[in-house]
């Protein structure tokens, strides 16, 4: 339960900027919630806890469980909904009625290839798997075949693959202009 929380807290700060003031209620919601659960998990009394809280800690166990399963290609809601102990359907509900608190997609399938997305493009960018070829790293985070990932990667970043860790080496290896203070005449 404290895993969840922290994780909840991170991704909040992590993403800051991306909500807007109407979306604190609903987020200052869902931190009680985990709080109360965190507290109630303590001392076991998980089952005192209101169904909506209850709710709001299976939608982040849910989206824990997906961030620690995105290399397995075998990720599919009846596995997910399976290791919940949940039918499909109450998961797809979930993330139908989460997508407003957590922005992105609606679909279960649909946060699984983001966070794929994200953390392949993370990869990407990183100048110590420079030399890792582009389909082992799209294979590292569930994806079966190159260009399924790099159709995905091309819709969600309007560019493919190669062509952003292209940009990105570039951007690294360009020479830092350095700006110095103008002189007193």
């Amino acid at each position: 339960m404290g895993s969840l929380l922290v994780g909840f807290l991170l991704r909040l700060t992590r993403s800051s900027d991306s909500f807007r003031s109407s979306d604190a209620s609903r987020l200052e919601t869902v931190l009680l919630d985990l709080v109360a659960a965190l507290f109630a998990h303590e001392i076991d009394a998980e089952d005192a806890l209101p169904s909506e809280t209850g709710r709001q800690v299976l939608a982040l166990r849910v989206r824990a469980f997906i961030d620690s399963h995105l290399h397995d290609p075998e990720l599919t809601p009846a596995a997910i909904a399976a290791a919940h102990h949940i039918s499909v359907s109450y998961l797809h509900r979930i993330f139908q009625e989460e997508a407003p608190t957590y922005g992105g997609p609606t679909t279960v399938m649909g946060h699984v290839r983001e966070r794929r997305l994200e953390r392949a493009r993370r990869d990407l960018a990183d100048p110590t798997l420079r030399t890792r070829p582009i389909h082992e790293i799209a294979h590292r985070w569930g994806f079966t075949h190159q260009t399924s990932f790099t159709r995905a990667f091309r819709a969600r970043y309007h560019m493919p693959p190669a062509e952003y860790r292209r940009t990105r080496d570039a951007a690294r290896s360009a020479p830092r202009l350095m700006h110095s203070p103008p002189t007193a005449a």
